[in-house]
């Protein structure tokens, strides 16, 4: 596979230079009812410590969540998922200097709170098509968003070729209220309005989604998608997740979001070397 090129792009100190290295996004969630880790994190001291942990096992950026994304979640107030989040992305701002905070939400008001409490990156799990303002605030702010594939339960008539239609169509919006291309960033939303048969399409057919020319995040950790296809419940997906960042690794992805920072980050190491992002110095030792 050939590798595209990227313009490094410089954020909060953090040169995120997608053609030499693949990056780390840790999932900070400071909530009560997320599917993997609700209730963990969501004190102001946890959510630091963890992000602290994370940052220590290599992850480049922190994603802070304030509502539940998981099938069937309840959706809360502006003002609640602000009071979540706002004090965790000061906190960590303050702390982790030379870490990059994403704010995981779908509601304009909240992301431009975020950016105010030192939020560098809007992820948007609706394609900045759930809040018509969301596209102006990541442009008045000049930051990147990145736009996840969702929709609402609407039939598909053809998958693929209506997921990219959707993809599109995000990219349409956002460019339209004025983000540059350099701050647009993909992610195909495994799991998201999708069954287990168009899930595993959406990760082979990665490459025609990195073909698009932005950089792609992929979210797989510990979804249905692995404990689908290796019966295992939530706490026992790691290596089915560590797989997935590796396919995606070769199909081109350039950021993996992960629960599980310290062993993506090496798995993502060793195929950046095999995918030829970087040259591994040195030599093989002979074999005695």
């Amino acid at each position: 596979m050939a590798l595209q090129q990227y313009e490094p792009l410089t954020i909060n100190g953090v040169t995120l230079d997608f053609s030499r290295e693949t990056f780390v996004m840790g999932i900070l969630n400071v909530t009560p009812d997320s599917f993997s880790d609700g209730g963990q994190f969501n004190t102001v001291e946890a959510a630091l410590a963890q992000a602290k942990q994370m940052a220590a096992d290599g992850a480049k950026i922190i994603d802070v969540g304030g509502e539940s994304t998981r099938p069937g979640y309840t959706r809360i107030s502006d003002d609640e998922e602000i009071l979540r989040i706002t004090p965790v992305i000061k906190a960590i701002v303050r702390d982790l200097p030379n870490v990059i905070v994403s704010v995981d939400t779908y509601k304009a008001n909240v992301a431009q709170a975020a950016i105010d409490a030192g939020a560098h990156i809007i992820n948007d799990i609706w394609g900045a098509k759930a809040d018509p303002q969301m596209a102006h605030v990541a442009a008045k702010n000049n930051v990147p968003i990145i736009l996840m594939h969702n929709r609402a339960d609407e039939p598909y008539t053809a998958y693929w070729e209506n997921f990219m239609e959707d993809m599109h169509e995000s990219i349409r919006i956002v460019k339209a209220a004025g983000v540059p291309d350099t701050h647009i960033f993909l992610d195909p939303g495994i799991g998201f309005v999708k069954n287990l048969q168009q899930s595993i399409e959406t990760m082979q057919k990665l490459p025609q989604l990195v073909a698009l020319g932005y950089p792609v995040l992929l979210a797989t950790s510990r979804k249905r998608l692995i404990g689908a296809v290796l019966d295992l419940p939530v706490e026992e997906r790691l290596e089915g997740t560590l797989a997935t960042c590796a396919f995606g690794v070769q199909s081109g992805c350039h950021i993996m979001r992960v629960h599980d920072v310290k062993e993506t980050v090496r798995t993502v190491k060793m195929m950046d070397a095999l995918v030829g992002k970087y040259n591994v110095e040195g030599e093989l030792a002979p074999r005695h």
